[in-house]
């Protein structure tokens, strides 16, 4: 079946501040973040860079025809390697940019991204991207504040990436700006935080807008005290398709941080042998939804090659 992952990282080197706490790669997969030192990738990534070509190995073994690159400020601003990415591969990423950073005395907020924006040019910098990735779970202020700039975003066509925090006040903010930009393309990501509070409240986000997608980056992530093949991950992706239709939810792997406790290929494959999913909803899940709502095309054809110990 055709296989898309609609959420996953790349970084040339992670070098930033967040909250005024430090984050920087490592060698051996390591990093520190947030002050502390934490295997960030796995330990035979063993240089400091989260490169294309050693996702484009994982994905070719793991037979994903093409992923999603999505930014997070926990990472630093990757835009320039990003269209580096994007131009050497452009039937393989679909590279996501990101506002500019923000000093690291300043907290990360609406007013302050607001006053660095060039209000002739709201999309200053990011035009060589179809999407642009918005951590707005790390994010203080009134998304209300970038309306403008999602209002672009919808006139130019480009695709919203939007994580979002288990606040009810800023999941009503987004409710808002899905109804007000009804063309815009918007990604929710980390599957609507699914094992918080505001996962159902999230998910009806999908209800409100005719082009809003509810995409699983991190899936793995929020169940690892349950661990593979993860029951109740399964259980949410029912859960989230009887309320807003299997055609609303795509697959995304969270790449690299997740493959640290499991393999690439097992961030989906437990969908693909689960009992509880008809072969339809999971063509639809792991591949048709974002193939249509991305607009891939000229996926290769990437057989099976059998491990050495089978």
């Amino acid at each position: 079946m055709t296989i898309i992952d609609a959420h996953s990282h790349l970084w040339k080197k992670q070098d930033t501040w967040v909250d005024g706490k430090r984050i920087l790669s490592k060698k051996n997969g390591r990093s520190v973040f947030m002050d502390e030192e934490v295997q960030m990738m796995p330990p035979f990534m063993i240089d400091e860079e989260n490169s294309a070509e050693v996702f484009l190995s994982n994905m070719n073994y793991a037979q994903v025809g093409a992923a999603v690159v999505v930014q997070e400020i926990i990472d630093g601003n990757q835009n320039d390697y990003l269209k580096e990415v994007q131009a050497k591969y452009p039937d393989r990423f679909f590279c996501m940019g990101m506002l500019p950073l923000l000093p690291k005395e300043e907290p990360y907020r609406t007013e302050l991204l607001t006053q660095r924006m060039d209000e002739k040019n709201l999309l200053a910098g990011l035009e060589d991207f179809r999407g642009i990735a918005f951590p707005g779970h790390r994010l203080g202020g009134s998304l209300h504040l970038l309306m403008p700039f999602f209002k672009e975003m919808e006139k130019q066509g480009k695709v919203l990436s939007m994580c979002l925090g288990e606040s009810e006040h800023q999941i009503a903010e987004m409710r808002e700006i899905i109804e007000e930009c009804p063309d815009l393309k918007v990604a929710i990501g980390h599957f609507g935080m699914v094992t918080t509070p505001a996962f159902l409240s999230q998910v009806k986000l999908a209800q409100v807008g005719k082009n809003v997608m509810i995409e699983s980056g991190g899936i793995t992530w929020l169940f690892n005290s349950e661990f593979y093949p993860y029951p109740s991950a399964i259980k949410s992706i029912r859960e989230a398709a009887d309320l807003v239709g299997m055609d609303r939810l795509i697959w995304g792997s969270d790449y690299p941080r997740t493959i640290t406790a499991i393999t690439y290929k097992m961030s989906y494959d437990f969908v693909v042998k689960s009992a509880d999913m008809t072969q339809e909803e999971k063509e639809l899940f792991l591949g048709k939804n974002a193939e249509t709502f991305y607009g891939f095309k000229s996926l290769p054809e990437l057989p099976y090659i059998k491990n050495m110990s089978e």
